[in-house]
């Protein structure tokens, strides 16, 4: 990893961390122990991948940080909510997330409901009345909201589990496989993108959206194709998560249908196809470039 791009990661967690503790309810205040179990699996931990998104694209269009931090919050309380409802009995009934016990185990069942709950009322919230998003247009936050229920809901992320769900112990096709992870993961990864596209004053020019947009789609399931290979090569230590679940569970992954060198070779067409989106621009795309290989080599 390139140092400028190591040191726009670390600003970038140390910005979605801090902005996140500011915006969670304090752990003080009642009920306590949900406000707690919202902290706990929201702050300390993860790569922050979706803010980062955001910031990223953001940086691309010219829209100040402080304006991005709002949006970066409400994806990445989305994304929370989702892993901690992922982990429950009655989804992956998983026992570690982010290197330490998941909120379930960490807290209860019911905590761990309400919490996800929570976390995804606050995104929207979030969206609605932060202060950072004051001198948007009002159809833009509205745009802004619309996006990310689309993004979190039946037709994204929401979707894409329940076909996950219904696939274990099947044999996907490739599309059928892509068409899952296109709404479990990449809607979420587009919806970072998409955030910071409406996040400029005066609003972005289509083309450059488009071109965003067709980054994120292939991240996306770059991210995915990736997940898929660590789930097999790597371990629960250097994880933060249990390794080998999906085989375990007996769920269609990309190794599993394409063969490990075939899954390989299938992250690296989709970053390149990545960079082809960012030929429209200069300099200011590079860190969105080198994220784009990171993802595909990273080892957790």
């Amino acid at each position: 990893m390139d140092n400028e791009l190591l040191d726009f990661m670390t600003l970038c967690q140390q910005r979605a961390e801090d902005a996140l503790a500011g915006r969670l309810p304090p752990s003080h205040i009642l009920p306590q122990r949900l406000h707690e179990a919202m902290r706990y699996s929201a702050l300390g931990g993860g790569k922050r991948m979706r803010p980062m998104l955001t910031y990223a694209a953001g940086r691309v269009l010219g829209v100040p940080f402080e304006r991005l931090d709002g949006p970066a919050c409400a994806v990445e309380c989305i994304h929370v909510y989702s892993l901690i409802h992922d982990d429950l009995p009655a989804m992956d009934n998983d026992d570690l997330r982010r290197g330490k016990p998941t909120c379930h185990r960490a807290y209860d069942e019911a905590t761990a409901i309400l919490a996800g709950d929570a976390l995804q009322a606050l995104a929207f919230q979030i969206l609605a009345d932060d202060p950072g998003l004051t001198e948007l247009p009002a159809e833009q936050r509205v745009q802004m909201i619309r996006i990310l229920a689309r993004a979190s809901g039946s037709q994204g992320m929401a979707g894409g589990q329940a076909i996950d769900l219904d696939a274990v112990g099947k044999r996907l096709t490739v599309p059928e496989l892509e068409n899952m992870h296109i709404h479990k993961t990449g809607a979420l990864i587009r919806a970072s993108v998409q955030l910071a596209s409406l996040a400029c004053v005066p609003a972005a020019d289509t083309v450059v959206t488009d071109a965003l947009d067709r980054y994120a789609k292939c991240m996306g399931l770059a991210f995915q194709v990736q997940d898929d290979i660590l789930d097999e090569e790597s371990d629960t230590a250097t994880l933060g998560k249990t390794s080998g679940k999906d085989r375990d569970h007996d769920k269609p992954t990309y190794p599993a249908l394409l063969g490990m060198e075939g899954a390989k070779r299938k992250a690296h067409e989709l970053h390149e196809e990545a960079l082809t989106s960012l030929k429209l621009f200069g300099a200011e795309a590079d860190v969105l470039r080198a994220l784009s290989r990171y993802i595909i080599e990273r080892k957790h």
